[in-house]
């Protein structure tokens, strides 16, 4: 049994939701993680019945929105519903950097709307740029020595997923003072792909070289490759910002609530790839 009050991490065994927990659990908090594996409690956003145990006990949450999915408003209200239901008193919700201006057919700015408006707890609101764990994981892999990714030249302030998770936390630890809050997180510089393909280059010892492609092009690649159809609308919208150039721009969010600037891509590269030579 879980003693209140706690915190509910959802997303707990997430590049995100896995580092709140330990934030929070070494500033001495009373967490728990719940996602559909890996964590403390089973938690699956096709399933109401698991919403009920997860929040028993919980007094606020760190809400991540179901993943690869566009249509998910509905889903999200009835967890908040039986939020509200069990006592929960503050949320944080990972949202999208300009999350606020999503287009109609993906529900961020849904999500971010029914959040703001309920009553019963508070709420802050993260809106994070691209992540900069992107690059080492599956989502922009480098493949035979080419990193891949529609931009027209524009550029994106890439955020270390390390960062999201102290502010995150930090919202959590102290909810009153962030009431209400929405915060943009970036890293320090807006770089452009070509810059992400020298500096992994530099920090690995590998030539990796960037080759800019035809938006529709890449996003229907991934469609072949398994990615949903219908989340075609959110790589168009992420994609199309930064060839708009209109992506994100630098702020001063993370260190504002942390104490501590955010961290530049060359120190997450350079850290990426010390994990890397530790793993050979």
């Amino acid at each position: 049994m879980f003693r209140s009050p706690a915190t509910l991490v959802l997303g707990g065994s997430g590049r995100t939701g896995s580092l709140v927990a330990k934030h929070l659990a070494d500033r001495g908090a009373r967490v728990r993680t719940g996602s559909r594996h890996g964590s403390d409690l089973l938690f699956d956003w096709d399933n109401p019945a698991t919403y009920t145990d997860a929040l028993a006990g919980a007094d606020r949450v760190y809400l991540v929105t179901p993943v690869m999915r566009v249509r998910y408003a509905d889903q999200v209200a009835a967890f908040l519903d039986r939020a509200e239901a069990a006592g929960v008193r503050h949320v944080t919700l990972l949202s999208t950097y300009n999350g606020d201006r999503a287009p109609r057919e993906i529900d961020v700015a849904a999500v971010e709307t029914d959040l703001a408006g309920r009553e019963a707890f508070t709420h802050s609101i993260l809106r994070p740029a691209w992540v900069m764990q992107n690059f080492t994981d599956d989502h922009l892999p480098v493949i035979n020595g080419t990193l891949c990714v529609p931009s027209g030249g524009g550029t994106e302030a890439f955020v270390d997923a390390a960062d999201i998770a102290a502010v995150a936390a930090e919202t959590l630890l102290n909810p009153d003072a962030h009431a209400g809050a929405r915060y943009a997180l970036t890293g320090p510089q807006a770089i452009t792909f070509d810059d992400v393909a020298a500096t992994i280059a530099a920090v690995s010892g590998h030539p990796v070289v960037y080759q800019d492609l035809d938006q529709e092009t890449w996003i229907n690649g991934a469609v072949a490759a398994g990615v949903p159809a219908d989340y075609a609308a959110m790589l168009r919208w992420l994609t199309g910002a930064i060839i708009a150039g209109t992506g994100s721009t630098p702020t001063n969010d993370i260190e504002t609530v942390t104490g501590r600037p955010p961290t530049s891509f060359e120190a997450f590269a350079r850290r990426a790839a010390a994990w890397t030579s530790e793993d050979k």
